[in-house]
């Protein structure tokens, strides 16, 4: 009988896996279960459950280390502070991907090596899985969530809002909308509702001109917007009523509306679409483990699982190819994520490159445009 290559090189690859968790683990300290910490920053909710239930509960269970978490709302601000004052903050850290582009440029993370990644299930190597921009000198993405528009159906019983365009038309949807207090996706949506062609839009917003467009469409409904900071706002303020609008990430309004039951629905057209990705902070405490559990927490079913808890798409795509239903509701999760063919195509994919380069000046010009 001949043996099937494939197999033969999965079971390799598991065992390799195995063998090299073991390794990492052991080598800073002997022995796997002796009371270690590992300390991850990340963003809290519902997010942070999912994390729990798909990838720190199992490598508990399996390494005997405890996983700690740290919540935080974003930022690099936490990486430099902890190098100036506090260095025992952190092992790793969940960042969006411009975030883990520019910490890796200002050399505040550890690089990571790629060919520890466990293989895909049919063999395929853990570099092709990955969907393309998922893997970086500093990071390896876990999904892929947006930030999108929802709003409050109760506020609309007649035409309801479907396009971008939809939220700066007050005469059609009046009403109050709460976005973030960041220049990340509103200029995109402000260009969107211009007309603007989805691969068109940051040439645009690299010109004076192209600003200048986005902050006169923002001007229409600025007396009308309340910020939010915490990504836990939005949701809530739907709920209650406050705002008939909402930018947000698409998992916090998925959980209101499936575990909640508030009447909350999301405008997929220009959904601004990115990775969530794990770095480890420079002469973090505990790198090696940390290099360990990303290891662990990247093998097709782990990424699978977490999006069974939260709407959020895997980053590889092996992954995506398990996701079915939503744990414990048993709906179809698959419309649900932005990685959904129809959703997709509606998308804009963030460009983390651009963003990593020109944030710190968009910053700049968006806080000058609040306060004049």
């Amino acid at each position: 009988m001949k043996s099937d290559p494939k197999k033969m090189r999965r079971h390799r690859q598991q065992y390799l896996t195995a063998w090299l968790l073991a390794l990492l683990l052991m080598s800073c300290g002997g022995v796997i279960n002796a009371g270690q910490v590992l300390t991850v920053v990340t963003w809290g909710g519902p997010y942070e459950q999912s994390q729990k239930k798909a990838f720190f509960d199992p490598f508990e269970q399996e390494t005997g280390i405890e996983v700690k978490t740290i919540r935080y709302n974003g930022g690099i601000e936490i990486l430099k502070n902890r190098q100036e004052s506090d260095p025992a903050v952190g092992d790793l850290i969940d960042l969006v991907m411009a975030d883990n582009l520019a910490a890796c440029n200002l050399g505040l993370l550890e690089p990571l090596d790629h060919s520890t990644l466990p293989d895909a299930p049919d063999g395929t190597p853990a570099i092709d899985d990955f969907y393309p921009g998922a893997l970086t000198d500093c990071g390896v993405s876990l999904n892929i969530y947006a930030t999108v528009l929802a709003f409050d159906r109760r506020a609309f019983p007649g035409i309801k809002p479907s396009r971008v365009s939809d939220l700066f038309d007050l005469k059609r949807f009046p009403g109050k909308r709460a976005l973030q207090r960041e220049p990340i996706a509103v200029l995109e949506w402000a260009l969107r509702a211009y007309g603007v062609p989805q691969q068109e839009i940051y040439n645009l917003l690299s010109t004076n001109r192209g600003i200048s467009l986005a902050f006169k469409q923002l001007d229409l409904i600025k007396d009308h917007i309340l910020w939010w900071q915490d990504s836990a706002q939005p949701a809530r303020l739907l709920a209650q009523g406050e705002v008939v609008m909402a930018s947000g990430y698409n998992g916090r309004f998925f959980d209101a509306l499936v575990n909640h039951n508030h009447p909350i629905q999301i405008i997929w057209d220009g959904q601004v679409y990115e990775y969530s990705t794990w770095g480890v902070p420079r002469n973090a405490p505990m790198s090696k483990q940390a290099k360990a559990f990303i290891s662990f927490a990247s093998a097709t079913d782990r990424l699978a699982q977490q999006a069974k808890y939260i709407s959020y798409g895997p980053a590889r795509a092996s992954s995506g190819a398990q996701v079915w239903k939503h744990d414990p509701s048993g709906i179809d999760i698959r419309p649900h994520l932005p990685t959904f063919e129809p959703n997709f195509a509606a998308g804009i994919s963030k460009d983390h490159e651009w963003y990593a380069h020109t944030l710190p000046r968009l910053k700049q010009q968006f806080e000058r445009w609040l306060t004049e």
